[in-house]
């Protein structure tokens, strides 16, 4: 039996992403498309333990305190626990994974941390550990949602301030979201990741008219005509 597809939906803090892929979800369920979800990280999860010790600043105050080799180990370690207990055996099988956050992840966030001309190496190190040496699936397709960082911000304020929680290392480094998405912009050439624009006629997009698109993607993908 053919093994499934796995398609992921990346982008960073204050993207959007987590709006649009529940969006993309219930869409799938309406037209009754067979599919399973998966999110990462697994914060209830024990295997997200030193994600969660990371991004608290317990190994550092700043994400740069962490190098980026390390700390994609954290990310890596929970995707493999996830693999082996939760979708798997569904993926061998032939199934349909809709990913919100992948090793993708790890190419935007942790790549920030190192300067351009060591990106590629970064990035084929990454694809060798996750892909080949833990053995996890590659992604067939990759959707990344653009933003800028004023929007970014924004969104991840009303954010905190509607679920009274407090900004990681990660999103209170402004300095640090900025470089995320200029390598974001790297890995989308470098992986051949399908980028969705957050501006049209220079206006920010409607969630809707975003979330029709990305899903006009996915149905092209699963299901050619």
């Amino acid at each position: 039996m053919p093994k499934g597809k796995l398609i992921v939906l990346e982008g960073i803090d204050g993207s959007g992403k987590s709006s649009q892929y529940r969006r993309l979800c219930a869409r799938m369920e309406n037209d009754g498309i067979d599919y399973n979800h998966i999110v990462f990280p697994r914060y209830d999860k024990e295997s997200s333990a030193l994600i969660r010790m990371y991004l608290k600043g317990e190994f550092g105050e700043k994400p740069s305190d962490v190098s980026a080799y390390a700390a994609s180990t954290f990310y890596a370690v929970d995707r493999y626990a996830s693999y082996c207990s939760d979708w798997g055996k569904i993926y061998e099988n032939g199934g349909l994974i809709i990913s919100d956050r992948y090793t993708t992840s790890n190419a935007v966030h942790q790549g920030s941390k190192l300067d351009n001309d060591e990106l590629p190496e970064f990035f084929d190190w990454l694809a060798d550990l996750e892909y080949v040496k833990m053995g996890l699936p590659k992604p067939d397709l990759v959707i990344y949602l653009d933003v800028d960082i004023e929007t970014s911000l924004r969104r991840m304020a009303k954010r905190q301030e509607t679920t009274s929680t407090t900004a990681d290392i990660h999103e209170k480094d402004v300095a640090y979201l900025s470089r995320c998405l200029e390598v974001a912009g790297i890995a989308c050439e470098h992986f051949g990741w399908m980028r969705i624009p957050y501006l049209k006629d220079g206006l920010e997009r409607e969630v809707d008219e975003k979330n029709a698109q990305i899903y006009e993607i996915v149905k092209n993908y699963i299901s050619p005509t």
